[in-house]
């Protein structure tokens, strides 16, 4: 386990900066995950970690030890990427101990090391097949099973399950939540999905056009935005923005969580329609259009019988409500 320390780091591209002086501290064992939009800079953030891109300005420093200008081999920092990167004639124990054997390790050492590392993931009953062999599930846990056994102080993931099917998604999910308790490597991940972030991150970072908009627990960028981008990013279906007017606070905008707006047909704060109803089993998405407000999503817990059309009336959680000024900011 190591501490990761960045500063004042910077980036550019053909005259167009794409990080723009962050600084962010890791604590040593932590499981940090990096999000926002395509192009926000998460990928080339972590790359200058892994030393594959240099900064033009800034350091990165590993358990305090200044890593900025190391080659990757010597950063004791192992990537997975998005592409499972295997090699296609060796057998799944071909590829765990390549990266063992270009390191001098022994062939006893390597056997155990192997063994280790293939009793941790649950690839012992597959250790002679080829990747072509393998599921996606199975090739990526090979890939990973690849970065843990070179036992690094820091692990950096770059969107490791988007090549995955939803059911195989969650699967991976628990066991990469697993393999850090067990483990307890300080971890780097990127990924564009949220609920990825939310629910295997110790903190996140949300990022976008290269800055970091806010960092910290998931819950607490839930339910504590900074701004309307933060508030906009993080949640699932996501937050409303209305005029917050609707509440008696004309001049800013009111931030209201599609499960703190409860839905009545008899009267409420805003009156509206159904205009499309998601049905989902253990939850109801409402889109309900009005005229004061334009439209709003309501989530309602369990199965609820609206049908499009319907008028229905909207009443807001106040003191849930969030509110922000012009510039977007967070009004407190």
């Amino acid at each position: 386990m190591a501490s990761l320390d960045i500063a004042g780091l910077t980036k550019g591209f053909a005259g167009h900066t794409v990080l723009h002086d962050l600084d962010l501290s890791v604590g040593s064992g932590e499981f940090w995950a990096l999000v926002g939009p395509s192009g926000c800079g998460k990928s080339v953030l972590l790359r200058m970690i892994a030393g594959l891109l240099a900064p033009d300005a800034g350091q990165v420093r590993l358990d305090g030890r200044d890593i900025t200008a190391l080659p990757p081999a010597e950063r004791d920092i192992a990537m997975v990427f998005q592409g499972y990167a295997l090699y296609p004639h060796l057998s799944v124990a071909g590829n765990l101990e390549i990266g063992l054997r270009q390191a001098g390790k022994s062939r006893a050492e390597t056997r155990t090391e192997v063994e280790r590392v293939a009793a941790i993931l649950g690839l012992t009953p597959l250790l002679d097949r080829l990747p072509q062999e393998l599921s996606g599930g199975e090739r990526q846990r090979v890939a990973i099973g690849r970065a843990i056994s070179r036992r690094p102080k820091l692990f950096l993931f770059d969107e490791p399950l988007s090549n995955l099917d939803a059911a195989l998604r969650v699967h991976m999910r628990i066991e990469l939540a697993e393999l850090h308790r067990q483990l307890g490597t300080t971890t780097i991940y990127v990924t564009h999905d949220q609920v990825e972030a939310m629910t295997l991150a110790d903190r996140i970072v949300v990022m976008n056009q290269g800055r970091i908009e806010q960092s910290g627990r998931p819950m607490d960028l839930y339910h504590d935005p900074d701004n309307l981008f933060v508030a906009g990013f993080i949640g699932s279906p996501r937050m409303n923005f209305l005029d917050g007017a609707v509440l008696g606070r004309p001049g800013c905008t009111l931030g209201a969580r599609p499960e703190h707006i409860a839905v009545s047909r008899t009267g409420g704060t805003l009156p509206g329609w159904v205009d499309h109803v998601e049905t989902l089993g253990s939850e109801t998405n409402l889109i309900v259009g009005t005229r004061e407000a334009g439209t709003v999503t309501v989530r309602l817990f369990g199965h609820q019988a609206f049908v499009p059309g319907e008028a229905i009336f909207l009443e807001f959680d106040r003191s849930r409500a969030l509110y922000f000024d012009a510039g977007g900011r967070r009004l407190r």
